[in-house]
């Protein structure tokens, strides 16, 4: 079959098919194989708290942790399917996977065309970054999601005038709210924009628009009540949550405790999303001065309403000005961690999908390509892998060091180094578990050996009598002063030497000799 007949029978196709395709493709890149590598350190943090959230019905806000809605998902998830990373990772897989449905949605409202949504859509659902994470338990990918969702009820209440779509969006600002800090940057810059737009009277509300705003907010507020109070347990902590954030991460952003330079996230596109990248500046290009997009906002004008800027266009300009907004702050904010790049790189996705036609097409193949070949790799290589977007990751060497814990009977932890150990030892399991917190004197367990003894390995002991030593990587992260002086071969190979974090094992001699005694660990 040709590539006209292909292009015929594509045209053929309804959008809701084509959507329906995109969505079980991006769906099942984002579930399958949910624990093929162990949880971060964060994720087991986040799941571990969810853990005693169901088990003790303990939670209360800090802002060092983020918002409470991921943990009340979570933990109403474990209630009803058990806990296991498998369900920990169920919960983004599904939200990640409903972003290309709020597409879809934008499409709907006349906002995106089909060409630019059906392309936003293949992209993102193959997109590295959103993929690797949607497959990880952190509070970004649930913001996202409700970002989106917020301009997707933005644009459904201008164009169908409906007050349930005023409230949609009330709902989707406070659950954003209630998941992270930067939440407010997402509502300001729509905010600002679509009452740009009302003010050069380029879009109309309803006569009830009033009472839909004041309907919204007390939703807003309603839902934030609730979760920041811990249902009710907390009621202070409504009041107190957003000085205490404030204070949080202003005094993180003073630290630098995870620095790198402004520019940080640019690296980070060159590294995974590169195509998307030139897309989108070819895009920028060809809507603003080829399409004339740009001379069509010289010449607005405040007392007149238009008619020949188009929502597209309009939606456009929004783009640009949510990518500049996030770039800007993101890349001015003191900490740079991996999982903000899919804030920034939402709206580059969409700027990347405009009219792909023509002869771009091979450029919109070219990209889908690039981003499964990035995709596979960074999500389903079955080893530690040499790169950033990891930022500190639990080393696969720790399944072998649990099998050794299994196998013992009394274990002691010397070392303030031990996560995912509380989240893969939850409940019972820890109490075979001796945690002093770092390095002690062997003569506290004198005359009743541990079978297993585990410390940082540059807070050990260099031999324990009785014990044989092996090392094991804790955690891993790519490391920019082993790897600096060799960065073109280490961009196409993604090898080199990693900075690990590394733990010593001791384990008993006589029980070290008698390999039955662990039989999975060797």
């Amino acid at each position: 079959m040709n590539i006209q007949a292909l292009r015929e029978r594509y045209s053929q196709w309804s959008v809701e098919k084509i959507f329906g395709i995109i969505f079980l493709t991006g769906f099942i890149f984002r579930v399958i194989l949910p624990n093929f590598k162990l949880l971060h350190h964060d994720e087991a943090i986040h799941a571990w708290f969810s853990y005693e959230l169901l088990t003790k019905g303990m939670y209360q806000y800090d802002p060092m942790y983020h918002g409470p809605l991921l943990y009340y998902l979570t933990a109403a998830l474990f209630r009803v399917f058990g806990d296991s990373d498998l369900v920990a990772r169920l919960l983004p897989a599904v939200f990640g996977s409903a972003i290309i449905i709020l597409i879809y949605g934008i499409y709907k409202t006349g906002w995106l065309s089909k060409n630019h949504a059906v392309w936003a859509g293949l992209f993102f659902a193959l997109s590295p970054n959103m993929v690797y994470f949607s497959r990880f338990l952190r509070h970004d990918i649930f913001q996202l999601f409700f970002t989106v969702l917020l301009l997707f009820s933005i644009l459904a209440y201008i164009e169908f005038k409906k007050p349930g779509w005023a409230l949609l969006a009330g709902f989707s600002a406070a659950c954003g709210m209630c998941l992270k800090e930067d939440m407010p940057v997402a509502i300001l810059v729509f905010g600002l924009f679509f009452v740009s737009l009302i003010y050069f009277r380029h879009i109309t509300l309803p006569v009830t628009w009033k009472r839909d705003l004041m309907g919204a907010v007390l939703i807003a507020a309603g839902i934030g009540f609730v979760f920041y109070t811990s249902f009710f347990h907390h009621p202070q902590m409504f009041f107190e949550a957003p000085f205490k954030a404030i204070e949080h991460w202003t005094s993180m952003h003073d630290q630098c405790r995870l620095c790198g330079p402004p520019y940080w996230y640019l690296l980070m596109f060159l590294l995974y999303e590169i195509p998307l990248l030139i897309l989108a500046v070819y895009g920028i290009w060809q809507w603003g001065w080829k399409d004339k997009g740009f001379s069509g906002i010289r010449h607005l004008k405040q007392d007149e309403q238009r008619t020949d800027c188009p929502k597209t266009s309009l939606f456009m300009i929004l783009l640009l000005i949510w990518t500049c907004s996030t770039l800007v702050f993101y890349g001015w904010v003191g900490e740079k961690v991996p999982w903000l790049m899919i804030h920034q790189l939402f709206p580059v996705i969409l700027l990347a999908s405009y009219k792909i036609e023509g002869k771009k097409v091979i450029a919109g193949v070219i990209t889908i390509v690039f981003l499964l070949v990035m995709t596979m790799h960074v999500c389903f290589t079955p080893a530690d892998i040499n790169e950033p977007i990891v930022q500190v990751q639990n080393s696969d060497d720790m399944r072998e060091v649990m099998a050794i814990i299994d196998s013992g009977e009394k274990i002691v932890v010397a070392s303030d180094s031990y996560w995912p150990l509380p989240w893969y030892y939850r409940g019972g399991r820890w109490d075979k578990i001796l945690f002093y917190g770092k390095k002690v004197d062997p003569v506290i367990w004198s005359g009743d050996e541990p079978d297993i003894i585990i410390t940082h390995d540059i807070d050990s002991y260099s031999s324990l009598q009785g014990y044989e030593k092996r090392e094991y990587h804790l955690s891993y992260w790519f490391s920019w002063y082993d790897n600096q002086h060799r960065i073109l071969p280490w961009y196409f190979l993604r090898d080199g030497k990693m900075g690990t974090v590394n733990l010593d094992v001791f384990t008993r001699t006589d029980l070290y000799q008698n390999k039955t005694f662990f039989p999975d660990a060797f």
